[in-house]
């Protein structure tokens, strides 16, 4: 499940936005002001796309995203903005701001903007103390040196890192890693590619959540 992260100050408006993302599939943290946004450092961390309100109460949304930016947080953002000036938007845009829409906007509009920005910000990277993994480049390292993961090992890494933090059922694994290398993978099986998963990459990247699934950490 995709993330969004919110930031609107408009209640009607964020509660609109909230339950219309999550009817098409989204997870949604929202936050009514600068300062709630930069208290939800976790949320901000796992987002993979932020819709961000220029005008908030207690901040300006532009230098936001020129905070999060200079903090190396590559996350899309999307403007959300009553000002349709030509200077406010270029101004946004210029501090890393990816796109705009401009208040009112149409719904089908807004999520078209929003499915074209994870389109083209799908992740693909991790880093954790010394692991780091580039599924872009198909390439895991730790401490600096190359770690082998098998094919099947692989598609399950890079199921549980797409889904950076929420939880997957093992069911979800499973359909994940069917009939990789023509292998048959049944629950048992498995647990033991968690548990090699977990021998090379660093116990504690991958969470049990008992009775449901795995997490990435």
């Amino acid at each position: 499940m995709l993330h969004i992260f919110l930031v609107e100050d408009d209640t009607t408006l964020r509660k609109g936005l909230t339950e219309l993302m999550e009817r098409e599939g989204y997870q949604v943290t929202a936050a009514a002001s600068g300062s709630e946004a930069r208290s939800h450092a976790d949320a901000l961390a796992r987002a993979d796309a932020i819709l961000l309100d220029i005008m908030l109460p207690d901040a300006d949304g532009i230098q936001l995203c020129r905070e999060w930016r200079k903090q190396g947080i590559v996350t899309p953002i999307l403007f959300l903005t009553a000002l349709d000036e030509e200077a406010t938007v270029v101004q946004g845009l210029d501090a890393g701001g990816d796109d705009y829409v401009t208040k009112p906007f149409r719904t089908q509009e807004l999520l078209g903007r929003v499915r074209a920005l994870l389109r083209r910000h799908p992740a693909t990277s991790y880093e954790l103390g010394d692991l780091k993994v580039d599924l872009d480049a198909l390439s895991v390292s730790r401490g600096g040196q190359s770690v082998f993961l098998t094919h099947t090992e692989y598609r399950l890494m890079a199921a549980l890192l797409r889904a950076r933090g929420r939880v997957l059922t093992r069911g979800q694994l499973l359909q994940a890693i069917w009939d990789v290398d023509e292998v048959f993978v049944d629950e048992n099986t498995l647990s033991v590619h968690i548990s090699r998963l977990r021998d090379k990459l660093g116990r504690s990247v991958i969470v049990t959540v008992r009775g449901v699934g795995y997490a990435w950490d």
